[in-house]
């Protein structure tokens, strides 16, 4: 049971990160989409700004790892 309670916990650190990063991703997008049709010279800054969700993908992979490498 222990082994399924730590699979789960590693499931939920990585699957709530990636749903949050979505959900930010669809808003800067979208917001990002209408600035490009006003000032094509931010494209630069639309990109990065969409980068930046993306650490919590990273950062909840990263906890997800931990959790299953320490947890024996």
């Amino acid at each position: 049971m222990e082994k399924v309670l730590v699979a789960f916990a590693a499931a939920l650190a990585i699957g709530l990160s990636a749903i949050a990063t979505a959900w930010a991703q669809s808003r800067i997008g979208a917001a990002g989409a209408g600035t490009l049709a006003e000032k094509p010279e931010l494209s630069g800054t639309i990109i990065i700004l969409l980068a930046i969700p993306e650490t919590m993908v990273i950062l909840g992979f990263v906890v997800a790892t931990m959790i299953l490498l320490t947890v024996k």
